[in-house]
């Protein structure tokens, strides 16, 4: 292994990492050498495919089931892992589909309080730790939607237009301290939150007509982009999205 993306002795923090992209940003991390505290609303504290997968990779696992709904859980759960992460990964994510008009204010809420308002608790909670040490790496999960409006989702647009600009105002306060802060846009991925898209024939259609790659991207072509941003290779890299689209954006 080029020792540049090593990350042996090193422990990642993956929250939404039961399934989807969570799932294969851990095994990828696992695979380069992190150890893994995973951490989602529904995560299995024993047993799970994640941690078997972890752990066939020869590396450490811990598993957490955390409220991202609930401030009081995330910042519980901040406590247990704060002094241990040196890698975080914010992926855990909810999304609600309804016309703007008649969007429930409690699906916004939601939205709001799992996409953003946790990820800023979680990561200024382990953010401190990280610059006392003077090192550290934070990975946001943004979206296409960090940049377009979007279509009867409008929580789920304004948070990760948010998470943009949250990594890049982390990213100018913690640099000089060592801390890395970057986010990875995903574009139009074959999981769980895709697959209203996929199963409407004629959306699924439009959507592959402007991606140059020619396919729905798979959980798993964002492994390496981790990889990358939580290595040593990335030292000087911070503030900055990196979309794994198939091209999208360029279009």
């Amino acid at each position: 292994m080029n020792e540049l993306f090593n990350l042996t002795g090193l422990t990642a923090v993956v929250t939404g990492a039961r399934r989807g992209i969570g799932f294969a940003i851990a095994e990828a991390l696992a695979a380069a050498g992190a150890d893994i505290i995973a951490a989602s609303a529904t995560q299995e504290l024993e047993g799970s495919a994640i941690e078997k997968r972890v752990r066939e990779l020869g590396r450490n696992f811990e598993a957490h089931a955390v409220d991202f709904k609930s401030r009081e859980a995330v910042l519980a759960f901040a406590d247990l892992v704060s002094d241990r992460a040196d890698i975080l990964v914010n992926n855990a994510g909810t999304i609600r589909r309804a016309p703007a008009a008649e969007h429930p204010l409690e699906w916004w809420d939601e939205v709001i309080d799992v996409n953003l308002d946790s990820q800023f608790v979680l990561t200024q909670s382990i953010g401190k730790k990280m610059i006392e040490r003077g090192s550290g790496k934070v990975i946001f999960t943004a979206s296409l939607l960090s940049f377009q409006g979007g279509i009867n989702v409008p929580g789920y647009t304004a948070a990760k237009s948010a998470i943009l600009g949250l990594t890049r105002a982390l990213s100018n306060e913690w640099a000089a301290s060592g801390v890395t802060v970057n986010a990875i846009a995903p574009g139009y991925i074959a999981t769980d939150n895709t697959e209203a898209l996929r199963d409407d024939a004629a959306r699924s259609a439009s959507i592959l007509e402007r991606i140059p790659a020619g396919r729905w991207g798979e959980a798993s072509d964002l492994g390496g982009a981790a990889v990358f941003l939580a290595s040593r290779a990335a030292d000087y890299v911070t503030g900055t999205v990196l979309p794994v689209d198939g091209g999208w954006l360029g279009r």
